[in-house]
This record gives structure tokens, C-alpha cells and sequence, in this order.
């Protein structure tokens, strides 16, 4: 939770302002405008691996590409193509960078299948050197798989505050109505003299939640308010300040612009508790055209609002459009690069618009040998991922890999998994019937285990809390060395593992651990945590036993809010989920 509040305040474009010097505008400061926009045209694949076989692999068949493209935080899906190995996509993104140094775009493609999809191969490039080039347009080699190569188009539009490029822009994309012009940033600032709520209690009518009022009463309430925004298809929605009729937001939102001499700017100020509309505005942005920098900062008065009723609002339009023109030879600094160490999360699957383009392939530049690390494996799960690596070098436009070197190992099911123990469910169940031809049965003879169990959405991480044990079964007069050992199925791999520290000679142990998994809540419903309670031991000790299984369904919708919960251990988890 805290690490959700952090990145809330300080992940780009959020950061946290200390003014040096006075008379700074802490609006630039605070949400300073974006550096460019990155266009990218996601055109076609060529000789992709063979995913789909039938038969165990006697017969090959074909693969369902597509492809997952992430700039900072702004993610884009790619539409499925069936049954093919040169897939086709031409489709176009566009996204907002505000420092092309440090940041990337980072492409996987996938096999789409409708369990878990397979990993098809990836690529990283370096914003920095994207934008001094400005433009490429190249034919790149897939990563960490042996074959595949990728064809791009990439263009970095830089932002001008007058409108003299406009017309010349807007008859380059005229032929695509999703590619956009200009780039609108309005900054909410705050509004004043919102109307409060006028309510008049009917006693025949449903009863509201204010005590005292008496039949016919006129109360008026503070309102709740928040704001929604809306240009073309798009909607943003501002926070919600309460019990306030001059809220104070300072909050920022971009807009893609395909025509700014068309389009306009709807914004509505709602109260959130009543449901009820406290005001409206329309801006066209045809009159940013003539202001000075095409920026304008001022309080608009609202209609249908209060007689006093304004709302502050900064807003700068900015055109799009290359520095230089750039042909389609002229030799770019690209180049494959294996990058050499990463950190993987999930995000959530975004709307990707699509585009037909028509760009001839140029040659295939020059790569490195893709490394040998495991096909498909993508940290601890094989879902499309979000990649972030804090170790790649920004010298020039690298592409490369997002994991390290794996050894073998690491794509094979761990030397402690269940599934490479067969003897450790046969040893448990002989253990429990032992107990049950005992006396003193309890209710859960093999105890249970406490966990909580949250999905932080922002952060794209389900977050497992191992509490403690309690009643589990003794080894030895000494009692049992438990350790936790937990998979997010179905992946039982030596990197998917978790695992807790070993207590001595207890069978209550408490360890208030916590584990990370990386998994998009789209992904949760397919896959389920397996928690296992074992003892420990050496490598050979008869003792090193399986204690007891629990298997937990991650298909609630309140894992965002969490849980923390006591489930009982049996013999086979499979029990346990199927009861549930």
C-alpha cells in the first residue's frame, strides 16, 4: 500500500516540486508538459515460432500472434492474428513521453492460447537515441527466442506552440483519422462557488441519510465534487474533494487532438454523493489557435451552475510534427543490445487503436544473437508483462533482452516442487491416516495456515502475506521445522517459487512474510495460488515431508481490497478449492 501511494506522487509525469528560487510557477513545475509523442507503427512479424502442435508435438501447426507495446505507463494490445507466422498488423500508437532519457519502448509478441499464452519474442529501444533520430524505419530480430523478426516504424513528434504547422500537418495524416495533430494539456486548477445541494425530505420517499431533518425541511449540503472531462471518445476524470464548495484539484490531463479546428472540450463538474450535476463548460479548441502560445489561463464561469459559479483552468494546445524529415536510407544508430538485468510486473490490457499504413519494409540492420534464455518464460508467469529495467544503458537506441541469462534450471519444475516429490502426497496421506486411526481427531487434522491476499492494481502485483501456522502435525517429539513454500499456478518453475524461512521444533510458527507475484488482474481468474506447509530438513532427512496443501481461488472481486483469512490444510489442496 505504501509503495501504491509513492508511485502515485513520483511516477512520471507526478513528481515532487521543491522551489529553489521565488516567483516560480509551481503549475510547470508540478506538471510540466510532455516532450514529445512517440508514433509507432506496429507493421508486421516474420518467421515466428510454431507455438500450436497437436498430437504431443507430432504434428506442427501455426501460431495466433500479437503483440504488447509499453511506453512509461502507457500500455497498447495489438489485434490477434490466427493461425499465421508472418502475421501483418499495421496498426498505429501513439504515446506521451515527457523524458526520453531513461525511458524505453519495450515490445513482446505472444502466442494467443486459451490458457497461457506463449511467449513469441521481445524487443527494448532506447527513447534517447529514438530522439535525435527522429525517425526509423527497419526490420528488427526477436529476443530470447531463435527465430523471428519485427518490422517498426518509428517517429518522434516534437511539440511547437504555434499554429503554422498545422495545415501541413494535418494533410500528411489526413488519410488516418487515428492519428492525431495536436496535443491538448489542460490542468484543472480548482473552482469556486460551487452550488450546494438543495434537498427537500419527502417522508413517502426514501429516507436520506441526514439525521434531524423534519417533513419539508430545505437543507443545503456541501458537495462532493469531481470533474469529468471529455474530448472526441475520451474521458478523464479528476479526484473527488469532499464536503467542499471550492475544491482544489491541481490535477492534469492530455488529450490526443486529431483536428483541433473541430474539435472541442465538454467538461462537467458533478457531485459524487447525489449523482447530480453541478455545472458545465464547453471549450473549442479552435480559439487555443489565436491565443498567445496557443495557451490560455483563466476562470470560466459554469452554466447551468451557480450565478457565481467558475471553474480555473490552464490549457495549452501544442502541434505535432517532426523536426526533420528523414528518408527511409538514411542509416539510423540502432542496434541490438542485451540488457542485463530487469524487474517485471503486469499491467492491465488497454484499448489499442489500429490503423492501416502502407510502409515498405527497409533492410534488416545488423543484430547480436538473440540469448539462450528459456522461450517463453517471462518472470513468474507467462501472461503478457510489463517490463521495467532500472539497468539499461541510455547511450544510444538499444534493443534487447528483459531478463538475464537463466540457467536451464530455471524453466524446469524446482527440485522442491510437488510435482517432482510424487512420494510427498502418498507419505501425508499415510501420515493422516495414522492420525485418524488415532483419537483426539480435531476438526482440521492438519491444521491451518493464515494469509492475506491483495491486488494492487497500480502496480500490477498480486501481494501474498504469509501470517502463520497453527496445529500442525508433529514429525518427532520435537515437533516439525515448517517452512511455506507458494507457486501461482500453473506455473511450477524455480523462478515462480516463493518461499518463507524455516522454524525449529514448533508447530504454531509465525512468520508475517510477504511475497510478490507478478499478474494482471485480468490474468487472476486463471490462475490459483498453491500454498504448501513442509518440513524442513537436509537433502536426505526422512523428515523432509509434505505437511499439508491448501489451494486458493484468486477469481474474487475483492482481492483489490484484500482478505486475510485461516485455511485449513489437507492432504490434497484440490479438495480444498473444489469445497470452496
Amino acid at each position: 500500500m505504501i509503495q501504491d501511494i509513492i508511485s502515485a506522487y513520483m511516477v512520471l509525469p507526478n513528481r515532487i516540486t521543491v522551489p529553489l528560487i521565488g516567483e516560480v510557477e509551481l503549475a510547470q513545475l508540478r506538471f510540466p508538459m510532455p516532450k514529445g509523442v512517440l508514433r509507432i507503427y506496429f507493421i508486421e512479424a516474420q518467421n515466428l515460432e510454431v507455438k500450436d502442435t497437436y498430437l504431443g508435438g507430432l504434428i506442427k501447426g501455426k501460431s495466433d500472434p500479437y503483440g504488447m507495446l509499453l511506453v512509461s505507463n502507457q500500455l497498447f494490445r495489438s489485434k490477434t492474428i490466427k493461425e499465421c507466422l508472418h502475421p501483418k498488423w499495421n496498426e498505429v500508437y501513439e504515446a506521451l513521453v515527457y523524458e526520453p532519457s531513461g525511458q524505453h519502448l519495450e515490445i513482446e509478441l505472444f502466442d494467443e492460447d486459451p490458457d497461457k499464452d506463449d511467449f513469441l519474442g521481445s524487443l527494448m529501444i532506447d527513447l534517447t537515441e529514438l530522439h535525435k533520430e527522429q525517425k526509423v524505419d527497419e526490420w528488427f530480430d526477436l529476443e530470447e527466442v531463435t527465430t523471428g523478426k519485427l518490422h517498426l516504424r518509428l517517429e518522434w513528434l516534437s511539440l511547437y506552440s504555434s499554429a503554422e504547422k498545422l495545415d501541413q500537418v494535418q494533410k500528411s495524416i489526413r488519410t488516418n483519422d487515428n492519428l492525431s495533430s495536436a496535443l491538448l494539456i489542460v490542468n484543472l486548477d480548482s473552482a469556486s462557488n460551487l452550488p450546494t445541494n438543495p434537498f427537500v425530505f419527502n417522508p413517502d420517499g426514501p429516507k436520506p441519510p441526514y439525521k434531524g431533518l423534519k417533513s419539508g425541511k430545505k437543507v443545503s449540503i456541501d458537495p462532493n465534487p469531481f470533474v469529468k472531462l471529455t474530448v472526441g471518445q475520451k474521458t478523464c476524470t479528476s479526484k473527488v474533494r469532499y464536503k467542499t464548495s471550492e475544491p482544489l484539484w491541481e490535477e492534469t490531463f492530455p488529450f490526443l487532438i486529431n483536428n483541433p479546428q473541430t474539435q472541442e472540450l465538454e467538461i462537467e463538474v458533478k457531485d459524487s454523493k447525489h449523482k447530480c450535476s453541478l455545472g458545465s463548460l464547453q471549450v473549442s479548441l479552435a480559439s487555443l489557435l489565436n491565443e498567445v502560445d496557443m495557451t490560455l489561463n483563466q476562470q470560466f464561469p459554469l452554466q447551468s451552475s451557480g450565478p457565481n459559479s467558475t471553474l480555473k483552468l490552464k490549457m495549452a494546445l501544442r502541434i505535432l510534427s517532426l523536426e526533420k524529415e528523414v528518408t527511409s536510407s538514411h542509416p539510423s544508430s540502432v542496434r541490438v543490445r542485451i540488457t542485463s538485468q530487469s524487474n517485471t510486473c503486469v499491467p492491465p490490457k488497454p484499448q489499442a487503436t489500429s490503423s492501416p499504413t502502407d510502409i515498405q519494409p527497409s533492410q534488416n540492420p545488423p543484430c547480436t544473437p538473440p540469448p539462450d534464455t528459456p522461450q517463453g518464460k517471462r518472470g513468474s508467469d507467462g501472461s503478457p508483462v510489463r517490463l521495467a529495467d532500472a539497468g539499461r544503458s541510455l547511450s544510444s537506441l538499444g534493443i534487447g533482452s528483459s531478463h538475464k541469462r537463466q540457467s536451464h534450471r530455471d524453466s524446469t519444475p524446482s527440485l522442491a516442487s510437488d510435482i517432482s516429490l510424487p512420494c510427498a502426497t502418498l507419505e501425508l496421506q499415510q501420515r493422516l491416516q495414522q492420525l485418524q486411526n488415532g483419537s483426539g481427531l480435531n476438526l482440521y487434522p492438519l491444521g491451518e495456515v493464515q494469509l492475506t491476499v491483495r491486488h494492487s492494481s497500480q502496480r500490477n502485483k498480486l501481494i501474498v502475506v504469509v501470517h502463520a501456522c497453527r496445529n500442525l502435525i508433529a514429525l518427532n517429539k520435537d515437533g516439525s521445522d515448517p517452512y511455506i513454500r507458494l507457486y501461482l499456478l500453473p506455473d511450477k518453475s524455480r523462478s515462480g517459487r516463493r518461499k518463507t524461512s524455516t522454524l525449529k521444533k514448533t508447530l504454531n510458527p509465525i512468520y508475517d512474510q510477504s511475497f510478490e507475484f507478478s499478474v494482471s488482474m485480468v490474468e487472476l481468474h486463471r490462475r490459483t495460488l498453491d500454498i504448501a506447509v513442509k518440513n524442513g530438513g537436509g537433502l536426505l532427512s526422512k523428515n523432509k515431508l509434505l505437511l499439508g496443501k491448501t489451494l486458493v481461488d484468486l477469481g474474487s472481486e475483492d482481492i483489490s481490497k484484500g482478505w486475510t483469512h485461516w485455511y485449513h490444510l489437507t492432504e490434497d489442496g484440490a479438495k480444498k478449492l473444489m469445497q470452496t
